[in-house]
């Protein structure tokens, strides 16, 4: 994985300027990033992050997460990492922007500021091919049942994740 990607920060007065995506983590800057849905009905698409990766390996997480390269637009990005991710493409809706920051372990720390995005599909029909070093798992799951799991154990979940159930616990965005 290339963790010396340079994303887009946010100054105190609005502006963005590139910076390092592990800098920002180390430093807890804030910085642009995406978030994707995807649902069959209400059964939401989640993903066990790659044991791996630089933080938070081996927690469920959202379908996907990402970061935009400096001067990616947050569509491009959406739509980049779900293919990278999970090995397909959807048409994506484009919702709210949310701001949140914690702590990922590590000595590193998210302070993002969220664009959100979401497809329906029809999970019969879709293909889904994790790329290993990204995903280690994937299941459809119910807003109900995702509450009750994060509620027994929530270090299996990312805080990130936690943060969204919490904000839009029947996850309905907009």
């Amino acid at each position: 994985m290339n963790r010396h990607i340079i994303i887009p920060a946010i100054a105190g007065d609005g502006t963005l300027y590139p910076v390092e995506k592990m800098e920002a983590h180390v430093k807890g800057l804030l910085h642009l990033a995406v978030s994707v849905f995807v649902f069959d009905g209400d059964r939401l698409l989640i993903q066990r992050r790659a044991a791996a990766k630089y933080h938070c390996g081996g927690q469920w997480a959202n379908t996907c997460c990402s970061h935009p390269h400096w001067e990616e637009s947050l569509e491009a990005c959406a739509e980049r990492r779900l293919d990278e991710e999970l090995g397909f493409t959807l048409p994506l809706m484009r919702h709210q922007t949310v701001e949140y920051a914690a702590s990922v372990g590590e000595g590193l720390s998210e302070h993002e500021r969220v664009t959100l995005f979401s497809a329906q599909v029809d999970s019969k029909s879709l293909e889904i091919v994790p790329d290993p070093d990204e995903v280690d798992a994937v299941r459809w799951i119910t807003p109900e049942d995702l509450h009750q799991e994060v509620s027994a154990a929530p270090q299996d979940f990312t805080p990130w994740f936690q943060i969204y159930l919490q904000r839009f616990p029947g996850l309905k965005f907009d």
